[in-house]
């Protein structure tokens, strides 16, 4: 498990822009309650998010704390909303979307020219960190850690970066990465005063058909706070160890924003 100390309790090593945590092992449940077992000897008191539960990881743990003799308690902190493209083209995709969305970008694609870059590009991450600035989102939490995510991703070739301009103008900005078979949408920006154009629309459609067309993905993901087809909430699960509860008489624990 990879933790980090906070204060007198060990938390998952995670920052703002993680999509998920989960303990690396083989799917041998006794590792677990091994592993929870020897964290009784570190601290009395583990508070592990975002933990995705889609495929069962948040009850594993649970039930491995709770085998190793921790009080447990799990809560949502935050939402995946999960797409799973089961085999469809990107055609066949989108005809199942809504008939306004697909009319809307029927009408509003060619306003605006695409680009979809699988390297990291300066100049293209600029015009990015440039409409999120302007654009309705708040100020980027650590910009410089993003950045430098980026141009790692774009070393090994898992950065989709697409940019929408308008006359010229970079109006709208998408930053996705794909990996094994998974395809995350990072961040997603537009101009607020060239809304007008939905070129947000556009840019997503654009990287969907990339996406599932150039990398056959089984199921791309998109992103927490980001609307697709399905969600699953992301809990955060803290467990107490019971031999030290006057030390630590309640648990609490801080949700996301």
């Amino acid at each position: 498990m990879v933790l980090a100390r906070r204060g007198d309790r060990l938390e998952s090593l995670v920052n703002w822009y993680s999509f998920s945590w989960k303990a690396l092992h083989s799917g041998d449940q006794s590792l677990v309650v091994a592993m929870a077992h020897a964290l009784r000897s570190g601290s009395h008191r583990v508070t592990l998010w975002p933990v995705p539960d889609e495929q069962g990881d948040a009850q594993t743990l649970a039930s491995a704390f709770r085998d190793a003799g921790w009080l447990v308690s799990m809560a949502p902190c935050d939402h995946n909303h999960v797409l799973h493209v089961g085999g469809r083209s990107f055609a066949e995709y989108w005809d199942s979307r809504p008939g306004q969305m697909r009319t809307t970008l029927k009408r509003k694609a060619k306003k605006v020219e695409v680009t979809i870059l699988n390297h990291f590009d300066e100049a293209a991450w600029s015009a990015y960190e440039d409409i999120y600035a302007r654009s309705w989102k708040p100020e980027e939490g650590d910009p410089a850690l993003l950045r430098q995510f980026a141009r790692h991703e774009g070393d090994a070739g898992r950065i989709r970066l697409a940019i929408a301009t308008h006359e010229a103008t970079p109006v709208a900005a998408q930053f996705w990465t794909v990996e094994r078979g998974i395809a995350y949408i990072h961040k997603l920006a537009h101009l607020e005063d060239r809304k007008n154009l939905s070129a947000g629309t556009t840019l997503t459609a654009a990287l969907f058909e990339h996406v599932i067309e150039s990398n056959r993905l089984p199921r791309p993901t998109a992103a927490p706070r980001l609307a697709s087809t399905g969600q699953a909430a992301d809990p955060r699960a803290c467990a107490q160890d019971p031999a030290k509860l006057r030390a630590a008489p309640h648990l609490q624990g801080k949700a996301r924003k």
